[in-house]
Protein backbone atom coordinates (compact mmCIF):
# COMPACT_ATOMS: atom_id res chain seq x y z
CA UNK A 1 0.00 0.00 0.00
CA UNK A 2 1.00 3.63 -0.50
CA UNK A 3 1.18 5.93 2.50
CA UNK A 4 0.93 9.38 0.88
CA UNK A 5 -2.87 9.47 1.32
CA UNK A 6 -2.67 10.10 5.08
CA UNK A 7 0.25 12.09 6.53
CA UNK A 8 1.21 10.47 9.83
CA UNK A 9 4.26 9.01 11.59
CA UNK A 10 5.71 6.00 9.76
CA UNK A 11 5.39 3.98 12.97
CA UNK A 12 1.60 4.38 12.84
CA UNK A 13 1.46 3.47 9.16
CA UNK A 14 3.49 0.28 9.49
CA UNK A 15 1.55 -0.85 12.56
CA UNK A 16 -1.68 -0.50 10.58
CA UNK A 17 -0.36 -2.34 7.54
CA UNK A 18 0.79 -5.26 9.68
CA UNK A 19 -2.51 -5.28 11.57
CA UNK A 20 -4.50 -5.32 8.32
CA UNK A 21 -2.55 -8.15 6.68
CA UNK A 22 -0.34 -6.36 4.15
CA UNK A 23 2.96 -7.63 2.81
CA UNK A 24 4.68 -4.30 2.36
CA UNK A 25 4.65 -0.63 1.52
CA UNK A 26 5.36 1.54 -1.51
CA UNK A 27 6.71 4.34 0.60
CA UNK A 28 6.12 8.01 -0.21
CA UNK A 29 8.87 9.63 -2.23
CA UNK A 30 9.94 12.01 0.51
CA UNK A 31 13.51 10.90 1.30
CA UNK A 32 14.15 13.78 3.70
CA UNK A 33 11.36 12.55 5.99
CA UNK A 34 12.82 9.13 6.68
CA UNK A 35 15.78 7.73 8.58
CA UNK A 36 16.40 4.68 6.41
CA UNK A 37 18.08 2.59 9.12
CA UNK A 38 15.25 3.29 11.56
CA UNK A 39 12.53 2.52 8.99
CA UNK A 40 14.33 -0.68 7.98
CA UNK A 41 14.26 -1.83 11.62
CA UNK A 42 10.56 -1.00 11.88
CA UNK A 43 9.84 -2.99 8.73
CA UNK A 44 11.65 -5.99 10.15
CA UNK A 45 9.75 -5.72 13.43
CA UNK A 46 6.42 -5.78 11.60
CA UNK A 47 7.34 -8.41 9.00
CA UNK A 48 6.89 -5.96 6.14
CA UNK A 49 8.91 -5.05 3.06
CA UNK A 50 9.44 -1.64 1.47
CA UNK A 51 9.47 -2.94 -2.09
CA UNK A 52 9.56 0.51 -3.67
CA UNK A 53 8.62 4.15 -3.63
CA UNK A 54 6.50 6.55 -5.68
CA UNK A 55 7.56 10.06 -6.63
CA UNK A 56 5.29 12.74 -5.17
CA UNK A 57 5.26 15.40 -7.86
CA UNK A 58 4.34 18.47 -5.85
CA UNK A 59 5.04 22.04 -6.94
CA UNK A 60 8.68 22.52 -7.99
CA UNK A 61 9.19 18.92 -9.14
CA UNK A 62 8.92 18.72 -12.90
CA UNK A 63 11.19 16.99 -15.42
CA UNK A 64 9.72 19.00 -18.31
CA UNK A 65 9.74 22.46 -16.74
CA UNK A 66 10.97 25.40 -18.80
CA UNK A 67 13.39 26.36 -16.01
CA UNK A 68 16.56 24.29 -16.36
CA UNK A 69 17.20 24.50 -12.63
CA UNK A 70 13.81 23.00 -11.81
CA UNK A 71 14.70 20.11 -14.12
CA UNK A 72 18.09 19.67 -12.45
CA UNK A 73 16.47 19.68 -9.01
CA UNK A 74 13.89 17.13 -10.16
CA UNK A 75 16.59 14.76 -11.42
CA UNK A 76 18.29 14.98 -8.03
CA UNK A 77 14.96 14.36 -6.31
CA UNK A 78 14.45 11.18 -8.36
CA UNK A 79 17.96 10.03 -7.46
CA UNK A 80 17.27 10.64 -3.77
CA UNK A 81 14.09 8.55 -4.07
CA UNK A 82 16.03 5.73 -5.73
CA UNK A 83 18.60 5.85 -2.92
CA UNK A 84 15.79 5.64 -0.35
CA UNK A 85 14.43 2.54 -2.09
CA UNK A 86 17.83 0.88 -2.17
CA UNK A 87 18.55 1.74 1.47
CA UNK A 88 15.25 0.11 2.48
CA UNK A 89 15.99 -3.05 0.50
CA UNK A 90 13.54 -2.34 -2.31
CA UNK A 91 14.01 -2.48 -6.07
CA UNK A 92 11.30 -0.34 -7.67
CA UNK A 93 10.71 3.38 -8.19
CA UNK A 94 7.38 4.42 -9.65
CA UNK A 95 8.17 7.63 -11.48
CA UNK A 96 5.84 10.39 -12.69
CA UNK A 97 7.57 12.82 -15.06
CA UNK A 98 5.73 16.08 -14.34
CA UNK A 99 3.97 18.00 -11.57
CA UNK A 100 0.58 16.59 -10.65
CA UNK A 101 -1.99 19.25 -11.47
CA UNK A 102 0.12 20.93 -14.17
CA UNK A 103 -2.08 20.87 -17.26
CA UNK A 104 -0.46 23.53 -19.48
CA UNK A 105 2.76 22.95 -21.47
CA UNK A 106 5.70 25.33 -21.08
CA UNK A 107 7.54 24.32 -24.25
CA UNK A 108 7.09 22.51 -27.55
CA UNK A 109 6.38 18.76 -27.57
CA UNK A 110 9.84 18.16 -29.03
CA UNK A 111 11.59 20.12 -26.25
CA UNK A 112 9.58 18.44 -23.50
CA UNK A 113 10.28 15.00 -24.91
CA UNK A 114 14.00 15.72 -25.15
CA UNK A 115 14.12 16.99 -21.56
CA UNK A 116 12.22 13.92 -20.33
CA UNK A 117 14.44 11.44 -22.17
CA UNK A 118 17.72 13.11 -21.24
CA UNK A 119 16.74 13.52 -17.60
CA UNK A 120 15.43 9.98 -17.24
CA UNK A 121 18.55 8.47 -18.78
CA UNK A 122 20.59 10.08 -16.02
CA UNK A 123 18.16 8.81 -13.37
CA UNK A 124 18.07 5.28 -14.82
CA UNK A 125 21.88 5.06 -14.86
CA UNK A 126 22.02 6.10 -11.21
CA UNK A 127 19.13 3.88 -10.08
CA UNK A 128 20.39 0.89 -12.05
CA UNK A 129 23.69 1.00 -10.22
CA UNK A 130 21.70 0.71 -6.98
CA UNK A 131 19.64 -2.22 -8.24
CA UNK A 132 16.49 -0.11 -8.53
CA UNK A 133 14.25 -0.37 -11.59
CA UNK A 134 12.28 2.63 -12.86
CA UNK A 135 8.62 2.30 -13.86
CA UNK A 136 6.82 5.19 -15.59
CA UNK A 137 3.22 5.75 -14.49
CA UNK A 138 0.61 7.34 -16.79
CA UNK A 139 -1.91 9.60 -15.02
CA UNK A 140 -5.28 10.79 -16.25
CA UNK A 141 -5.63 14.00 -18.25
CA UNK A 142 -7.00 15.98 -15.29
CA UNK A 143 -3.73 15.47 -13.38
CA UNK A 144 -1.24 15.85 -16.24
CA UNK A 145 -1.11 16.40 -19.99
CA UNK A 146 2.14 14.44 -20.26
CA UNK A 147 1.92 10.61 -20.34
CA UNK A 148 -1.73 9.58 -19.92
CA UNK A 149 -1.79 6.11 -21.52
CA UNK A 150 0.18 2.89 -21.53
CA UNK A 151 1.42 3.37 -25.11
CA UNK A 152 2.82 6.80 -24.26
CA UNK A 153 4.57 5.38 -21.20
CA UNK A 154 6.01 2.55 -23.29
CA UNK A 155 7.23 5.01 -25.92
CA UNK A 156 9.03 7.06 -23.27
CA UNK A 157 10.45 3.93 -21.64
CA UNK A 158 11.73 2.68 -25.02
CA UNK A 159 13.36 6.04 -25.74
CA UNK A 160 15.18 6.00 -22.40
CA UNK A 161 16.40 2.43 -21.81
CA UNK A 162 15.17 -1.16 -22.30
CA UNK A 163 15.24 -1.69 -18.52
CA UNK A 164 12.53 0.91 -17.89
CA UNK A 165 9.12 -0.51 -17.10
CA UNK A 166 5.57 0.81 -16.84
CA UNK A 167 3.29 1.20 -13.82
CA UNK A 168 -0.45 1.01 -14.44
CA UNK A 169 -3.19 2.25 -12.13
CA UNK A 170 -6.74 0.86 -12.26
CA UNK A 171 -8.24 4.31 -11.63
CA UNK A 172 -6.27 6.07 -14.37
CA UNK A 173 -6.57 3.38 -17.07
CA UNK A 174 -10.34 3.30 -16.50
CA UNK A 175 -10.42 6.96 -17.59
CA UNK A 176 -7.83 7.05 -20.36
CA UNK A 177 -7.67 3.67 -22.08
CA UNK A 178 -10.14 2.68 -24.80
CA UNK A 179 -9.85 -0.88 -23.48
CA UNK A 180 -8.10 -1.12 -20.08
CA UNK A 181 -7.70 -4.89 -20.33
CA UNK A 182 -6.06 -4.54 -23.74
CA UNK A 183 -3.75 -1.90 -22.23
CA UNK A 184 -2.62 -4.38 -19.59
CA UNK A 185 -2.03 -7.06 -22.23
CA UNK A 186 -0.10 -4.65 -24.46
CA UNK A 187 2.12 -3.59 -21.55
CA UNK A 188 2.83 -7.27 -20.88
CA UNK A 189 6.20 -8.07 -19.36
CA UNK A 190 7.03 -4.35 -19.05
CA UNK A 191 4.45 -4.02 -16.24
CA UNK A 192 6.40 -3.64 -12.98
CA UNK A 193 3.70 -2.41 -10.57
CA UNK A 194 -0.09 -2.18 -10.51
CA UNK A 195 -1.92 0.40 -8.38
CA UNK A 196 -5.31 -0.58 -7.00
CA UNK A 197 -8.40 1.57 -6.55
CA UNK A 198 -11.87 1.20 -8.00
CA UNK A 199 -13.21 3.35 -10.83
CA UNK A 200 -14.42 5.93 -8.28
CA UNK A 201 -11.08 5.71 -6.42
CA UNK A 202 -12.71 4.06 -3.43
CA UNK A 203 -11.24 0.74 -2.22
CA UNK A 204 -11.53 -2.17 -4.68
CA UNK A 205 -14.97 -3.73 -4.75
CA UNK A 206 -16.73 -0.45 -3.96
CA UNK A 207 -17.12 0.68 -7.57
CA UNK A 208 -17.79 -0.64 -11.07
CA UNK A 209 -14.52 -2.43 -11.98
CA UNK A 210 -14.83 -6.12 -12.83
CA UNK A 211 -12.04 -7.21 -10.50
CA UNK A 212 -12.29 -10.89 -11.40
CA UNK A 213 -11.61 -10.00 -15.03
CA UNK A 214 -8.88 -7.51 -14.12
CA UNK A 215 -7.00 -9.98 -11.90
CA UNK A 216 -7.51 -12.63 -14.58
CA UNK A 217 -5.90 -10.32 -17.16
CA UNK A 218 -2.90 -9.73 -14.89
CA UNK A 219 -2.53 -13.49 -14.50
CA UNK A 220 -2.87 -13.91 -18.27
CA UNK A 221 0.25 -11.79 -18.89
CA UNK A 222 2.16 -13.59 -16.14
CA UNK A 223 2.30 -10.59 -13.83
CA UNK A 224 3.79 -11.45 -10.43
CA UNK A 225 4.54 -7.97 -9.12
CA UNK A 226 2.81 -6.06 -6.34
CA UNK A 227 -0.82 -4.98 -6.16
CA UNK A 228 -0.42 -1.62 -4.46
CA UNK A 229 -3.49 -0.22 -2.73
CA UNK A 230 -4.08 3.48 -3.48
CA UNK A 231 -7.63 4.43 -2.57
CA UNK A 232 -8.23 8.19 -2.60
CA UNK A 233 -11.65 8.70 -1.08
CA UNK A 234 -13.18 11.90 -2.48
CA UNK A 235 -14.33 14.73 -0.25
CA UNK A 236 -18.11 15.16 -0.26
CA UNK A 237 -19.35 18.26 1.53
CA UNK A 238 -22.98 17.77 0.56
CA UNK A 239 -25.84 16.09 2.49
CA UNK A 240 -25.34 13.10 0.14
CA UNK A 241 -21.98 12.28 1.73
CA UNK A 242 -21.42 8.58 2.38
CA UNK A 243 -19.04 9.44 5.19
CA UNK A 244 -17.86 12.80 6.45
CA UNK A 245 -14.14 13.27 6.09
CA UNK A 246 -13.17 14.69 9.42
CA UNK A 247 -10.32 14.28 11.86
CA UNK A 248 -6.74 15.42 11.80
CA UNK A 249 -3.46 13.82 10.85
CA UNK A 250 -1.34 12.56 13.71
CA UNK A 251 1.45 14.93 12.78
CA UNK A 252 1.41 18.20 10.90
CA UNK A 253 1.79 17.84 7.17
CA UNK A 254 3.40 20.34 4.84
CA UNK A 255 1.53 22.98 2.89
CA UNK A 256 2.64 21.26 -0.31
CA UNK A 257 1.27 17.90 0.81
CA UNK A 258 -2.03 19.45 1.89
CA UNK A 259 -2.36 20.98 -1.58
CA UNK A 260 -1.41 17.61 -3.10
CA UNK A 261 -4.30 15.97 -1.24
CA UNK A 262 -6.73 18.73 -2.23
CA UNK A 263 -5.63 18.44 -5.87
CA UNK A 264 -6.58 14.75 -5.67
CA UNK A 265 -10.07 15.66 -4.44
CA UNK A 266 -9.50 14.24 -0.98
CA UNK A 267 -8.48 15.32 2.49
CA UNK A 268 -7.17 13.83 5.70
CA UNK A 269 -9.44 10.92 6.63
CA UNK A 270 -10.11 10.07 10.25
CA UNK A 271 -7.89 7.29 11.55
CA UNK A 272 -10.94 5.03 11.96
CA UNK A 273 -12.22 5.47 8.41
CA UNK A 274 -8.74 5.19 6.93
CA UNK A 275 -8.20 1.89 8.73
CA UNK A 276 -11.61 0.67 7.55
CA UNK A 277 -10.64 1.36 3.92
CA UNK A 278 -7.18 -0.15 4.43
CA UNK A 279 -8.56 -3.37 5.89
CA UNK A 280 -11.36 -3.65 3.31
CA UNK A 281 -8.86 -3.33 0.43
CA UNK A 282 -6.60 -6.10 1.71
CA UNK A 283 -9.48 -8.46 2.49
CA UNK A 284 -11.07 -7.96 -0.93
CA UNK A 285 -7.83 -8.50 -2.85
CA UNK A 286 -6.88 -11.56 -0.85
CA UNK A 287 -10.28 -13.13 -1.53
CA UNK A 288 -9.81 -12.50 -5.24
CA UNK A 289 -6.29 -13.90 -5.29
CA UNK A 290 -7.41 -17.09 -3.57
CA UNK A 291 -9.99 -17.87 -6.27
Amino acid sequence: MHNWMRPEPIEVTLQRLARCGYDGIEISGEPARYDSAYVRDLLQQHGLRAFGSVTLMTEGRDLIHEDRYVRIGTIQYYKDCAKLVADLGGDLLCLIPSTVGKTKPMASPEEEWRWAVEGLREVVDYAGALGVRIGIEPLNRFETYFINRHDQALALADAVDPSVGVVLDAFHINIEEADPYAAIRATGSRLVDFHVADNNRYPPGQGAWDWHKLIGTLREIGYTGPLTVEFVVPVDRTPAARRRIEGQAEEATTVGHEKFLRDHGTGILSAEYYEECTRASAQYLRRLMSQ
